[in-house]
């Protein structure tokens, strides 16, 4: 079983094949993912399960920016500035109670001490009818929001969300920030269950290619499985079929970037 939690609030900074150098921030507790979606490939394993996210382990906003402030001065000191400050960590950052105050936090703390870099959030799009996560991801210069799947079926099978969320519940969250966001789309294949499935077939893409139409972000990240995963027999999909895909969102008047 693949899997493995952030055990730092700040980490890195590391290479990352989408975002350069990377400083990463967890806003999640160190002990245990906490996330609405349950996605078969996540690096952090399986979401454990629990009624409603907990809230015990989650450090404070004054912590979280006490540790920021600690590693930014330390990286300017030593002249290593990275391209990029991500929000990823152990599931779904916009989860911390004080996710908006700590966008705030990092913007100031990245205009003091790394003017020219970039603040990332990585997220599922679960919680975006919450005004507030919807203002702070404003802020940040790349709002990345995840849509893997082009029907509900598939929605249930790679995102398997634990909660009451349906593709109906992501695309309308999505469609709210006109167009105003990037799009990150992983597919994948193999055996669930003992049914193989793949999402680069087209009964999924073209579904999803309409979806992304809707939407109209200003970008599409298409990417592959990369690291383990928590459940076994899941297979990367080959660059040629990634780019294949961009070319019909690009047919779209939608600029992609595929990573293999």
């Amino acid at each position: 079983m693949g899997g493995f939690l952030f055990r730092d609030i700040v980490f890195g900074p590391v290479r990352s094949r989408r975002f350069g150098v990377s400083l990463g921030i967890n806003l999640l507790p160190l002990n245990t993912k906490v996330c609405s979606f349950n996605c078969i490939y996540c690096e952090c394993g399986l979401t454990p399960e629990c009624p409603e996210p907990v809230r015990q382990g989650f450090f404070s906003r004054e912590k979280i920016r006490e540790v920021m402030e600690i590693k930014f001065r330390e990286l300017s000191e030593k002249g290593l500035i990275p391209d990029n400050i991500t929000f990823a960590g152990n599931g779904e950052p916009t989860l911390h109670p004080a996710f908006p105050e700590i966008i705030d936090d990092t913007i100031a703390l990245r205009n003091q001490y790394f003017p020219g870099s970039k603040i990332t959030v990585l997220s599922n799009a679960t919680t975006l009818k919450n005004e507030m996560i919807d203002q702070a991801l404003m802020k940040a210069d790349n709002n990345v929001l995840k849509l893997d799947a082009g029907t509900e079926e598939y929605l249930q099978l790679i995102n398997n969300p634990p909660g009451k969320v349906s593709l109906d519940n992501i695309v309308s969250n999505l469609r709210r920030f006109n167009g105003n966001l990037i799009i990150q789309s992983l597919f994948l294949k193999g055996n669930v269950n003992g049914v193989y499935f793949d999402s680069t077939g087209e009964s999924n893409v073209a579904e999803w290619l309409k979806l992304i139409r809707e939407i109209s972000p200003k970008l599409v990240m298409i990417y592959p499985i990369d690291r383990a995963t928590p459940l076994q027999g899941l297979e990367k999909v080959p660059q040629e079929e990634l780019e294949k895909i961009a070319s019909r969102v690009n047919e779209l008047g939608i600029a992609t970037d595929v990573y293999s």
